[in-house]
């Protein structure tokens, strides 16, 4: 099944460029970083951890959201989501690809990663979210290949893949209760003290991931010859609205709390994300643009996924979906890492600004993900349009074999 990953149109090879383009940039980016320390990022003391942290954040939810796919179909039977459930799962293996490269470059030395393997200590979460995103991507990788393989073959799926099959999807719900455990467990922080947390990580995953594979979906609907009943996004598209409800609702939950309280740990965050705050002298509030901004857009992405005649138009619903990632990117990408640290446990405000390193190096964080995800659904797409062929080629010799014995 490889050969097919060699194998592409124009279109398919430029895309491959690109890609290869965008990882050499962020590579000599991140030899800079090396080269003269995490000085030249933005992150300090006070703020330790930045973008790339808030990237793992973001796709670690957008790999637990292939159990979007993967429970209905195995679980409940939903014959319509077995021609994309293979997709939900490869584009697990990409993100979570993409987060482990993120702790990479956020460590500044690399050689620090064997640490977890030489001196394991399992009172760290963050142990426990090395073990399940590993895991997590190997059972993803193991069942997509296997399934893809045995219906290339026409063979049944083995006993062991399907036990397999069942034990991640609870692990889905893991990867994203650990990672959400990560900033609950930090008592200092009390942006991130909430019970909610690993809820709010959830829902948002369950939002954000379907969307970015939905309009995967859509693209490849026009780039290649691999097609999706409607009906089938549609279904998907119902997922994406319910969790955005549940993610704007915890978020509203979260602002009832921290102001009805009055405690002032839990709004002064809130007031530097969506007012900014004022302290000896200076007005602290870059994030504030961004946020109200995240804001409007998620407000703007129900109404339009509520709305049927609107979540079911194939003009509307790609907007909306972009609108989508957009603002849950930024306020999960970008504010709530970043104004959890603001103002520090001191009550001392230090800001967060991005560096031209760090963006160059996300990008090529970004660009390895994609060739990964682009690999594996080459190969993919190469072997259902195969078997989709097969049944014609087969069809046209029997024809051809009759007309012969006439």
């Amino acid at each position: 099944m490889l050969d097919k990953a060699i194998k592409g149109s124009k279109l398919y090879w430029w895309w491959l460029f690109i890609l290869f383009g965008a990882i050499g940039t962020g590579f000599l980016a991140y030899l800079y970083q090396f080269t003269h320390g995490l000085g030249e990022t933005g992150m300090s003391r006070d703020i330790s951890w930045g973008i790339y942290i808030s990237q793992l954040t973001y796709l670690v939810g957008v790999a637990a959201s292939g159990v979007m796919l993967v429970l209905p179909y195995y679980l409940h039977n939903h014959k319509a989501f077995g021609k994309i459930t293979i997709l939900g799962e490869f584009m697990a293996v990409g993100a979570v690809f993409m987060c482990l490269m993120f702790v990479l470059v956020d460590l500044g030395q690399p050689m620090r990663m064997f640490n977890l393997v030489l001196h394991p200590s399992p009172n760290s979460v963050l142990f426990w979210d090395a073990v399940v995103l590993n895991v997590y991507m190997g059972l993803n990788l193991v069942i997509g290949w296997m399934v893809l393989q045995c219906e290339k073959k026409g063979d049944v799926v083995p006993k062991w893949v399907k036990v397999l099959i069942y034990i991640s999807i609870p692990w889905a719900f893991s990867i994203h209760t650990v990672t959400a455990f990560l900033y609950a467990g930090l008592p200092g922080r009390h942006f991130w003290l909430t019970a909610i947390m690993a809820a709010r990580f959830l829902a948002s995953a369950f939002a954000a991931g379907p969307a970015i594979l939905l309009l995967i979906m859509l693209a490849l609907r026009k780039a290649s010859s691999f097609h999706v009943a409607w009906d089938t996004l549609k279904g998907l598209a119902k997922i994406i609205t319910y969790a955005m409800i549940a993610n704007v609702f915890f978020f509203l939950l979260e602002v009832f709390t921290a102001f009805y309280s009055g405690i002032p740990g839990h709004q002064e965050t809130f007031y530097y994300l969506f007012t900014g705050l004022s302290h000896h002298g200076h007005w602290y509030g870059q994030l504030v643009p961004a946020m109200w901004v995240s804001l409007i857009l998620m407000f703007t992405t129900i109404v339009l996924l509520v709305v049927p005649q609107w979540r079911n138009s194939e003009k509307v619903l790609p907007v909306t979906l972009v609108i989508l990632v957009a603002a849950t990117w930024i306020d999960k990408g970008l504010g709530l890492v970043i104004g959890g640290f603001i103002p520090n446990p001191l009550n001392e405000i230090t800001e967060y600004a991005v560096t031209l390193p760090e963006i160059l190096i996300t990008i090529g964080v970004y660009g390895m993900g994609a060739l990964v995800v682009t690999l594996l659904y080459k190969i993919a797409i190469g072997v259902r349009e195969e078997l989709e062929n097969k049944p014609r080629i087969i069809g046209a010799a029997e024809h051809a074999a009759h007309g012969h014995a006439h």
